[in-house]
């Protein structure tokens, strides 16, 4: 790594045992352009094209992976038609098996040429939504044709893939330029919070993976809104970047009964979208979801008290209506916004946040009400929270 990317990322003892001399390589986002029409980007930058080049060299010439932003966090990208490339995404993640990947695409055109082929199409009733947000954080289910040469280890065996086309241009010209569909979970440690800077990824990833391509910090927040359009009704798999209300005005009459599939996958029970089972999300810190509390006081005093932690380092991610605490020395108060969007954006970097840097023992969350961005923000923390305190404050509307 060059002395640049070391004096900005301190380096982690978590991998004693490195692999890789992870490199850390800066990208300017705004230098990139697609043009209408183009397949291919313009680049401005001569360092950013460079980079690029690099990363996407990576993907088509080896079987490893590359740490990229995302509009919504960071992904974790090698080739979906590799199986030794998607082993490595698994490894470097620790990442159960049965838990499939997204593939991302630059264009319609790769989706076509490199995936579906001549004989396959995308179904009518993705089409409005694809014209509304791709590029963007929505990802579709689509059938595995017979010849389909999306490894199988990306669809965990299930007869459907998830794909998505990003809108943020670093992550779309690394796709264009290596020309590779890539399997991208996001760019963390199996259970950890999401990484929504490269930061976050040089935290949990550094010596596992060889380069990770920064272009600073994510705008989302949360990972891609999973649709399944293959059964009626259809089904919202995993709320995300674009909301259910979004798909309901958008989508067109099929879409009005949408149905919101469980938060979590039985033991059993085959997964067709990730983020429908095992443990996510999770900092260090123990996370603890406050609903229906108020302003907070009454009921996370009384949680310190019943469960002495008067002398523990707590952290408090206020929103809406949680008051501050100021006068708690052994306590941490952080803003996460005030309306969904701005709690999407900064849910993941604050629970890093407090949890790395600040080295808190707990995380007290203000659960937010389920509309627009809040369904995926509240999809996100019944997740990482080991536990869960409803208050009597019936007047707000939550999960």
């Amino acid at each position: 790594m060059s002395s640049a990317a070391a004096s900005a990322f301190p380096s982690s003892n978590s991998y004693l045992n490195s692999s890789f001399n992870t490199k850390v390589l800066q990208v300017n986002k705004e230098s990139i352009f697609f043009k209408p029409g183009q397949d291919l980007p313009e680049i401005t930058d001569k360092e950013t094209l460079e980079n690029l080049k690099e990363a996407a060299k990576i993907l088509q010439d080896t079987n490893e992976v590359v740490g990229f932003p995302t509009e919504t966090v960071y992904g974790l990208g090698g080739s979906s038609l590799n199986d030794e490339s998607v082993k490595s995404i698994y490894k470097a993640k620790n990442r159960p098996a049965d838990n499939p990947l997204i593939t991302h695409i630059s264009s319609i055109n790769q989706l076509k040429r490199k995936i579906l082929g001549d004989n396959e199409v995308i179904p009518d009733i993705y089409k409005p939504l694809i014209e509304k947000f791709w590029p963007g954080p929505l990802s579709i289910l689509l059938p595995v044709a017979e010849n389909c040469p999306i490894s199988k280890l990306t669809t965990a065996n299930q007869p459907t893939f998830a794909v998505r086309m990003p809108s943020h241009p670093i992550a779309r010209a690394l796709i264009a330029i290596s020309d590779t569909p890539i399997a991208a979970p996001s760019a963390n440690a199996s259970t950890r919070p999401s990484p929504t800077t490269a930061q976050h990824v040089y935290h949990d990833l550094h010596g596992k993976i060889p380069i990770i391509l920064d272009g600073g910090p994510c705008t989302v927040g949360v990972e891609s809104t999973v649709i399944d359009g293959l059964c009626d009704p259809p089904m919202l798999l995993r709320p995300g970047g674009v909301s259910l209300e979004e798909i309901k005005k958008y989508g067109g009459l099929k879409w009005q009964n949408i149905v919101i599939a469980t938060k979590t996958a039985g033991k059993s029970e085959p997964v067709r979208t990730p983020g429908m089972k095992y443990k996510h999300y999770s900092p260090t810190a123990k996370v603890v979801l406050f609903e229906k509390c108020g302003d907070g006081i009454k009921e996370i005093e009384n949680y310190i008290k019943n469960n002495n932690l008067q002398n523990s380092k707590i952290a408090i991610l206020k929103s809406f209506k949680f008051k501050n605490f100021s006068n708690k020395e052994n306590i941490i108060v952080k803003n996460l916004g005030s309306t969904p969007a701005q709690v999407s954006t900064n849910l993941f970097k604050l629970l890093r946040e407090v949890d790395e840097q600040d080295k808190v023992d707990y995380i007290f969350v203000e659960a937010i009400p389920v509309n627009d961005e809040g369904l995926a923000v509240m999809n996100r923390l019944s997740k990482a929270a080991s536990e869960t305190i409803v208050g009597n404050h019936t007047e707000d509307s939550f999960a």
